[in-house]
């Protein structure tokens, strides 16, 4: 052991060491959560490593992602930094509700069909999920639900969760959130919206976040950075503090508070303080775009629904997946109709799109 902690000698590890279990070249289209971490935020991560700083959130990492956050969303902004999206929703909810209350939600939402009850586990909550044809929530949708205020017999509904981008890959626009937000409210609810992919629907949109968020009257959001290149974090951006209480002791309670919170703070003062969210964003876009573009002439594909963002949803015949899935990571969608989803990340290339279409074109002609 040297003089300053390091170690030395036979048992001190080298640059060798370090084992690589993957193949870096290898390509696929199963979600942005596969792509790695943007460049740079890892040097955004090597800055903020070294020496000692306050933890739990009592660091200046942490105090300047707020910062940055709060010029996206508004001065009144409150944030609170989190593991995982999973931890953010359920959080975020447990917070606007009382252990009777109810939340709306698509039957396609992530909190209902992807977070192995996670709200109702951990935070005890009832969901009434609405069948929709593009995974949005309308008014008239939510009203299948709002309903039954004051009756001993039924869960209360409190909460309209919705999801931007949705988990078909559509997009609210900001006159439609504002109809729901304006319906919610009036019915004494509040709006969380799942934002796990924000930054995706701002670009698709070409507007701020706020304008979507803030200015249109949604009370919580659960912001994402894992899927626009971060390594880890999420964030739980407040904007009516009146519509939550006791998110500090929540977070805790639900295993979301990091110790070492700097190190999702400086990806987030990172990711939001320029233009990276925005570009990242911008260009899983554009790959999606190309995707869809590339297969849509081969005979016997289909796309399925628009694309808005950065997925492309795909029926083929099923041989075709099966022997596509072992050459490239995706995900059947639908078993019971073949549909397929391919999404796009921040690290998507041209020749992936292109050595993909061509693949698909070749099977579909017979291999």
């Amino acid at each position: 052991m040297s003089d300053d902690g390091r170690m030395t000698g036979a048992g001190a590890p080298t640059g060798d060491d370090h084992t690589r279990h993957h193949d870096p070249a290898e390509r696929g289209f199963a979600s942005d959560n596969y792509a790695g971490v943007h460049p740079e935020i890892l040097e955004a991560l090597a800055v903020a490593n070294g020496g000692h700083v306050g933890s739990y959130g009592a660091d200046p990492y942490t105090a300047a992602a707020t910062e940055v956050l709060r010029s996206h969303f508004g001065a009144a902004a409150e944030v609170f930094f989190v593991f995982n999206g999973t931890g953010a929703n359920v959080v975020s909810l447990q917070a606007m509700t009382e252990r009777w209350d109810a939340v709306i939600c698509a039957e396609t939402a992530h909190i209902n069909a992807d977070e192995c009850g996670a709200p109702e586990k951990i935070a005890g909550l009832k969901l009434l999920t609405v069948a929709t044809p593009d995974g949005k929530l309308t008014p008239e949708l939510i009203d299948v639900h709002a309903w039954g205020w004051g009756d001993e017999h039924r869960a209360q509904p409190r909460v309209v969760s919705i999801t931007q981008t949705t988990e078909l890959g559509t997009l609210y626009t900001p006159a439609e959130i504002a109809a729901i937000c304006t319906h919610a409210h009036e019915r004494h609810m509040f709006v969380h919206m799942d934002g796990a992919r924000i930054a995706n629907a701002a670009a698709a949109l070409d507007l701020p976040l706020r304008a979507f968020t803030t200015d249109v009257g949604v009370d919580i959001i659960s912001f994402g950075g894992t899927k626009n290149g971060m390594m880890y974090g999420e964030a739980i951006v407040i904007l009516n503090p009146a519509a939550v209480r006791g998110v500090l002791f929540l977070r805790k309670a639900a295993m979301q508070l990091s110790s070492k919170m700097r190190f999702v703070g400086v990806q987030f003062e990172h990711l939001m303080s320029a233009d990276l969210w925005l570009r990242s964003a911008t260009h899983a876009n554009a790959m999606a775009q190309r995707l869809a573009a590339a297969v849509a002439d081969v005979p016997g594909v289909r796309i399925t629904r628009d694309v808005q963002a950065n997925a492309v949803f795909a029926v083929l015949p099923r041989d075709v997946t099966a022997r596509l899935q072992e050459r490239f990571h995706f995900y059947v969608w639908s078993e019971r109709t073949g549909e397929v989803r391919w999404m796009c990340a921040f690290d998507t290339t041209e020749q992936d799109i292109d050595d993909f279409a061509e693949a698909v074109r070749k099977e579909m002609a017979g291999g």
